[in-house]
This record gives structure tokens, sequence and C-alpha cells, in this order.
């Protein structure tokens, strides 16, 4: 049981974004992708939710073959994605929004959205309110709603904290430490290290599209000088 992703190459506007990654997802485990701007980190979740094409590597999800397949196919066998952006539906309401993402489900949906207002009791007291007048923190919570109206078992989360207050920040890091405890794997692209290491288990960092770094986060806690080298190769 767990998300394998081998020799996986990324295409992006006709050209291969990222080359050559491998990784392993365990349930209840996080791990985390480093690395700058323009490293490859967005396109390596958009690969892996069928969003962006492949052009070669294998994706597993507890044994179903995922490389190649669409989004929908993707979020129905349990990986679902958090894309950059606070992405939601603006025109529509914070319900309205929970029900669309839970379009997938075939059974349970009334559960799942009262589990994933349970998860963000913020969102149950805004169920009416239009999503675009939210706050980029509250936007941030619904796109995470979206996502865990797909059941999934494991979660790609593509930069989390981009432009959000401190505060804000750290109750949606408690809010992964949740869904670690409850056996989700996650995938965690994060521009603040310090926070993505402390939560993680495993740790893999990109440079221009090809992984430098692939271990124990702990090692990167514990040296810096080694993730300062698979930043910039110093």
């Amino acid at each position: 049981m767990s998300l394998i992703v081998k020799d996986l190459s990324v295409v992006k506007a006709g050209q291969v974004a990222v080359s050559g990654v491998s990784l392993r997802i365990e349930p209840g485990q996080v791990t985390a992708v480093l690395g700058a701007n323009g490293a490859g980190k967005s396109e390596l979740v958009l690969g892996l939710a069928g969003m962006l094409p492949l052009a070669s590597g294998t994706v597993e999800a507890d044994g179903v073959a995922l490389a190649g397949k669409g989004p929908d196919v993707i979020r129905r066998a349990g990986v679902a994605a958090v894309p950059e952006g606070h992405r939601v539906l603006t025109r529509l309401s914070v319900d309205d929004n929970l029900r669309a993402a839970g379009s997938i489900l075939t059974d349970g949906a009334e559960q799942t959205l009262a589990d994933t207002y349970a998860l963000f009791p913020e969102l149950a007291e805004r169920k009416g309110q239009i999503a675009g007048t939210m706050s980029g923190g509250q936007q941030q919570m619904l796109a995470l709603g979206h996502a865990m109206m797909a059941r999934p078992r494991y979660l790609l989360i593509d930069e989390m904290s981009l432009g959000l207050a401190p505060l804000v920040v750290k109750r949606l890091m408690g809010f992964v430490e949740g869904l670690k405890a409850r056996g989700v794997g996650i995938l965690l692209i994060e521009q603040f290290t310090d926070l993505a290491l402390g939560v993680s288990e495993g740790a893999l960092v990109l440079r221009s599209g090809k992984v430098r770094f692939a271990g124990p986060a702990a090692r990167l806690r514990e040296d810096k000088s080694e993730l300062n080298a698979a930043y910039f190769g110093t």
C-alpha cells in the first residue's frame, strides 16, 4: 500500500520540465518536495495528477497503474491534488464548491461533505458565502476541502502557504499533521523548508527538473550544508 513513482518525466509546453523522478509515499507519512522557483515542483504535482502529459515513467497507487490517466480517473483512484494558487470556483458558494468537487463520488457524498466540514469548521460557518469573497487563507482551506471530497488516500499539496499570514499557515500545517495521523500519505511542496521538513519523514530536492537529493528529511534538518548543496550545487 503506497504511491510509487518510478523514472517519471513530465512535459510542459512541449518541453521536458521534470526528468527521471522516483519517489514512494507511504500511508500516514509526508514527503517534502523542495527546490528553488522553476525547479519543476509544480510540474511534478500536475504530472502526477494527470494535468500535464508524461514523457515516460510509471505511477502506481496501491498497485493501480495511473500513468497517462486523466485527472478524474486519478482522483477516483485515491490521489487528489491541491494545485498552487487557491483554485476554487469563485462564483459559487462554499457548499456548492464542495458538492461540485464531490460529484465524482458514487456513494457517501453527504457523509464526506459532513466530514469535510468537520475538518474545516471555518468553512462550515460560511456554507452560503461566495468563494471569491473569502480571504486567501479561507480559499486555501476550501481548495483543500475540494481535495478531501475525493476521499483521498494520497494528497499532493503544492505551495499551501503561498501568500498567507504565518498564523494561517500554522493552522493549515495542523491540518496536514491531522491527515497524516489519519493515515493519508502526503506529498508536500512548501516554500518554508523548515516547516516542510518538520512534518516530513522523507524529502526530495529538485533542481532544473532533476532530483538532487532523495532521502530522510532528518538529514536535511540536521545538515543545512546538504540542503544548500541540493538547492544550489554548492
